[in-house]
């Protein structure tokens, strides 16, 4: 699962281009209310389409909420994609040993991923992240630290995908868990 997720999440920072893509949001809707999308962007690896992903925020501009809902074009072990992630915390600051045991966790919870297929990252202040796989609820993490350290590997400033960053954010800024420029 980790090493899913950290594959993903390499893969998104490598590749660039925009898409936008018609799917089901009610997993969103329901977590979050009155959601539009801020940007979405294509993550290519080697002239590979990895997966497509979109940020949604709410249309209140001073919620803290928001979610990264990402559709695979390529199939991951859950594993690859949990140790990927680990990987890419660290790029962006997170300690070793702390992005390692995130990574861990991840790896229980992460499923194996195939091309067409969802995992859904939610965050609220009260709840932490919720992860949904095709807009079920698999997992809970409580806390901003773990919460901005995830999305922090699309939104920081110091992300290894600029482009797609940029194409997530669109005209406006990271959510206010994030710190760095727009």
């Amino acid at each position: 699962m980790k090493y899913l997720l950290g594959t993903l999440i390499a893969m998104s920072l490598v590749m660039g281009g925009s898409t936008s893509y018609a799917k089901d949001i009610s997993h969103i809707e329901g977590a979050l209310s009155q959601v539009q999308a801020q940007g979405s962007g294509r993550l290519n690896f080697w002239g590979f389409h990895v997966y497509d992903a979109t940020l949604y925020r709410g249309i209140n501009k001073d919620s803290q909420e928001f979610a990264l809902d990402i559709q695979y074009q390529k199939s991951f072990s859950g594993a690859s994609i949990a140790n990927r992630t680990a990987d890419e915390m660290q790029k962006i600051g997170v300690p070793e040993a702390k992005a390692m045991a995130w990574g861990k966790e991840l790896a229980t919870v992460l499923p194996n991923i195939e091309s067409g297929q969802t995992l859904t990252g939610v965050y609220s202040p009260q709840q932490g992240t919720t992860l949904f796989y095709d807009g079920k609820k698999i997992a809970q993490i409580p806390g901003a630290d773990f919460s901005k350290a995830f999305f922090g590997i699309w939104l920081d400033s110091k992300t290894s995908v600029p482009k797609l960053r940029a194409e997530l954010l669109g005209k406006g800024c990271p959510p206010p868990l994030i710190s760095g420029a727009c």
